[in-house]
């Protein structure tokens, strides 16, 4: 069952149940934000134009780790969109919200066309994985 929660922002957003009772030990070993873990991960911020959305790409990861089939990754992918756009139209003056929602879509296609091979890392055993 998945739940609706106001994160850091008024906003109220969508994740598993199993997303909100992970102690914050768990939440840091599966969860690191937005882009990736290491040293590649600075290229991407946490935020849209000052707004935070690392509460949506934290939910995003987790649900990368717990999905096992195509349809997992769509429903993590526009989880992470709706989760943004939320937290964008509950934050965001008139200004900012145009420019908030075009990065937002930039982060949607990117995970949507570049992140399967992070969504099927954990996904694939050792053993069907192999050099071509």
């Amino acid at each position: 069952m998945a739940l609706l929660k106001r994160g850091p922002s008024r906003a109220k957003i969508f994740a598993p149940e199993a997303y909100w009772n992970l102690s914050p030990k768990a939440k840091a070993k599966l969860c690191n934000g937005c882009g990736t873990k290491g040293l590649g991960g600075w290229i991407v911020p946490n935020s849209l134009y000052g707004l935070s959305i690392v509460e949506a790409c934290n939910i995003h990861d987790f649900m990368y780790h717990e999905g096992h089939t195509i349809n997992e990754k769509t429903q993590a992918d526009r989880t992470f969109l709706n989760n943004m756009i939320r937290i964008i139209d509950e934050d965001s003056g008139r200004l900012l919200r145009p420019l908030r929602r075009y990065r937002a879509m930039s982060y949607y296609s990117a995970v949507k066309d570049l992140g399967g091979p992070a969504f099927w890392k954990n996904v694939n055993s050792p053993f069907e994985v192999r050099p071509c």
